[in-house]
């Protein structure tokens, strides 16, 4: 049965992929964005289908709106765009979940929060779980993604406790693909961008940190599936891909698949950068039937064909950084 979905932060990286997959579905998509790094070329192929409606809002105003569902995914999400403004990127992940929290318990409608790996800060167990309360500093640089996401979190149980309100929390692990900012700071896009310029890769630290890298049609397949459990399934759910590479062998697979005689060269480790992240995926595989099927190297060509159209079109050069 079609539904009508909000998408917060819809016009984002994420969020673009879950309006087409929710428009192509049958589903009615509402998407609201106030583009400080969504773009509208994300989703300009969907703005002429009569089931996607644009809404630019920012979440840290109220929003009265008719929904079935609700998908939380407004917050900047690499540290070059949440540390320009982090007292905005705090009020975003905060007052943004109490608005939207708002009118699911108003509309008794189920709602997703987009949480991320990073509410286990630098970790001290590997690879992590869902029972693991993580080793975050909450005074650093990184804090106001970092402990913002952790508070939503908070908010999204104590809604459930008090308010009786469904809800749904994915924990999110680095996630990569087409729509990805050119300039967003992200190992993935850094190095992918950087190939193709032939300029020197860039690796901060000694390269032997380790992340683990999901492709974003899988993501948003896990996405879907959590928000269409039953009403008794929380999480907090970690969805990521467990295969774990190194910095340095990410580098090097992004110069090869790039065809790219660029070298790798390092630099300084920047504070609280986490040194392992790798989601332990048993309970997604358990409640949801859900594992990653995309490899590295297959979406990695995938992604770096649509850097290379992004380039040829010149279009990376102007994509503005806040």
């Amino acid at each position: 049965m079609s539904k009508r979905i909000l998408v917060t932060g819809g016009a984002g990286f994420i969020g673009s992929h879950l309006c087409q997959r929710l428009i192509s579905e049958g589903n009615e998509v509402l998407c609201v964005d106030n583009f400080f790094t969504g773009s509208r070329r994300n989703i300009v192929s969907l703005l002429a289908d009569p089931k996607f409606e644009l809404l630019r809002h920012d979440v840290t105003y109220p929003l009265s709106v008719e929904v079935d569902q609700i998908y939380n995914l407004a917050c900047p999400a690499s540290p070059v765009h949440y540390q320009f403004d982090p007292v905005q990127t705090t009020k975003t992940s905060v007052m943004g979940a109490i608005n939207m929290l708002g009118l699911a318990k108003r509309l008794k409608a189920p709602i997703l929060q987009a949480s991320t790996s990073e509410v286990y800060g630098d970790p001290q167990i590997h690879p992590q779980v869902e029972g693991y309360w993580g080793n975050v500093n909450p005074i650093g640089p990184r804090s106001c993604y970092d402990e913002g996401k952790r508070c939503a979190e908070t908010l999204f149980f104590d809604y459930y406790r008090q308010h009786d309100v469904q809800i749904k929390v994915m924990r999110i692990f680095n996630t990569y693909g087409p729509k990805m900012h050119p300039n967003d700071g992200r190992v993935v896009s850094n190095f992918i961008v950087q190939a193709l310029r032939r300029q020197d890769i860039t690796i901060y630290g000694d390269g032997r940190q380790t992340r683990s890298f999901c492709y974003v049609d899988d993501l948003v397949d896990g996405m879907v599936k959590l928000m269409n459990t039953d009403q008794s399934v929380t999480g907090p759910i970690n969805v990521g891909n467990p295969n774990e590479f190194t910095i340095r062998q990410l580098a090097e697979l992004v110069v090869e698949l790039a065809n790219s005689g660029s070298k790798v060269v390092f630099t300084d480790l920047p504070v609280d950068d986490p040194k392992q992240r790798q989601p332990n995926i048993q309970m997604a595989r358990a409640v949801l039937g859900w594992q990653p099927t995309v490899e590295l190297r297959e979406g990695l060509i995938k992604t770096i064909g649509f850097f290379e159209e992004l380039l040829s079109q010149g279009k990376a050069a102007h994509q503005a950084t806040p």
